[in-house]
């Protein structure tokens, strides 16, 4: 029987799982944002800003549920990793004659994982405790 959703959000068995899925996602960013006329055609829907926010937020929102440890851990493994994540994802776009590589959108990134983080540092352990007590009761 699958795993009912909060139980794969919160438990720790599935850490792995988490961390394994922002670097799917990660990478999907990469493949399919340095697809020629991707980002021109999404970009008429919502600004660089906005998708490099929703988009390095969520990763570290994953990244945070799947890293192991306590929360001051996690919050820093996560916001270094989406830095990191950032840096690569300009570092090939600056190759690329239809995109540019930009610090400006690499410091929306970190700025993003720190807005997400931040928050799940406090509230996290309570998260956690709460589904996956209603989930049992």
């Amino acid at each position: 029987m699958p795993a009912p959703l909060p139980e794969l959000c919160f438990a720790d068995r599935y850490e792995r799982l988490r961390y394994r899925t922002a670097l799917v996602l990660y990478a999907l960013v990469i493949l399919i944002g340095d697809i020629p006329g991707v980002r021109a055609d999404v970009g008429q829907y919502a600004s660089g800003g906005v998708l490099h926010s929703v988009g390095y937020g969520v990763l570290a929102l994953i990244l945070f549920s799947g890293t192991t440890g306590g929360m001051a851990r996690r919050a820093l493994l996560s916001v270094l990793m989406v830095a990191a994540m950032g840096a690569l994802d300009e570092f090939i776009q600056s190759f690329l004659p239809y995109r540019r590589g930009a610090v400006s959108d690499w410091v929306v990134d970190i700025t993003a994982a720190t807005a997400v983080v931040l928050p799940l540092y406090f509230c996290w352990p309570a998260m956690a405790a709460a589904a996956l007590k209603k989930q049992q009761g």
